[in-house]
């Protein structure tokens, strides 16, 4: 079954344990609260948040959209200029007369949405925010990173980021899975490198994050597993397989047991993808799939469409070939 959305719109690449410590749409802020978002006439951001009751003004600059993967990773992915002192650095608290021009929000729905605007030239900025490094395999957080809120910037124009997203059984109808493909500008989304275990390695791959709703883990949105998009596809395969937290990188509490957890197949699924450069930050979310049927026609067309299409996003690509 395909679900295809703009904005709000899931990877057999390998168990990922950890996630990443900084991203873009960009990373600004944990925990904040009181948000606001100002843009004035020369394409700064004026961004405005508290941390326990402390308040920060932050101009952010210089960035727009994204770059698409070149051919040598010695070209930097675009970034924000951040001024944390509100302008105090540069000797004048720009903050203070800070002239708002940017217009209501008019452009395409975005996931975990903050705060967001229409500069003056008719690009957007947002501010999204999402508890992006919960822990995997279904875990309470134990540690208090784990629970934070990451405030992500974002500036743009034109279309974000796409998520094209499939779902099917895979070994014979023993489990679910969920691939699919990652593009900006009918580009794939991928970097030129990973850690061991499968965090990015540099400022184009992106981290995507699995949640599982009322899933064999227990009640409520749980984080399943966090991944890359890869190949020149920008493509992902992810089945929800047994996993053991003792192996493959997963962060885990001690005492948990030394065993496999899952799978975390559930009602519903929903992937959050960090968007590629500046661009801001998208989202699938669907019913997850009911056990697999050989002696229902239904499920033997789903899976045999399904087949045709990953074959057909992967290509020449060597991964994702599992039926």
């Amino acid at each position: 079954m395909r679900t295809r959305m703009l904005v709000l719109a899931c990877v057999c690449v390998g168990a990922l344990g950890l996630v990443a410590t900084a991203s873009a749409s960009q990373l600004v802020a944990r925990n904040a609260s009181r948000i606001s978002l100002k843009v004035n006439a020369k394409g700064t951001a004026l961004v405005t948040y508290s941390v326990r009751g402390k308040a920060t003004h932050l101009l952010a600059w210089g960035a727009v959209n994204a770059r698409s993967r070149p051919s040598t990773n010695r070209i930097k992915q675009v970034a924000f200029k951040l001024d944390y002192s509100g302008g105090w650095k540069h000797r004048r608290l720009v903050w203070k007369k800070f002239k708002n021009r940017c217009q209501p929000y008019d452009g395409p729905d975005l996931p975990w949405l903050a705060a967001a605007c229409k500069a003056p030239n008719g690009s957007y900025w947002a501010l999204q925010s999402w508890q992006t490094a919960l822990p995997n395999l279904g875990m309470a957080p134990w540690l208090g990173k784990q629970k934070t809120w990451w405030l992500h910037l974002s500036h743009w124009t034109g279309e974000p980021a796409k998520l094209d997203v499939y779902r099917d059984w895979v070994y014979g109808g023993r489990f679910q899975e969920i691939f699919g493909q990652f593009t900006y500008n009918g580009i794939g989304v991928r970097g030129f490198g990973t850690t061991e275990y499968g965090n990015p390695t540099d400022g184009f791959g992106r981290l995507l994050y699995l949640d599982t709703l009322n899933s064999g883990y227990g009640k409520g949105w749980l984080r399943e597993n966090s991944f890359v998009s890869h190949g020149p596809p920008g493509m992902f395969c992810y089945g929800f397989f047994p996993h053991n937290p003792y192996v493959g990188g997963y962060a885990h509490p001690r005492g948990i047991p030394n065993r496999k957890r899952g799978p975390g197949t559930g009602e519903m699924y929903r992937l959050t993808a960090i968007g590629p450069g500046v661009t801001p930050d998208v989202m699938w979310q669907d019913q997850g799939l009911h056990p697999y049927n050989r002696n229902n026609p239904a499920d033997v067309a789903l899976e045999s469409q399904a087949n045709v299409e990953l074959d057909t996003i992967r290509g020449s690509w060597k991964k994702c070939r599992k039926h």
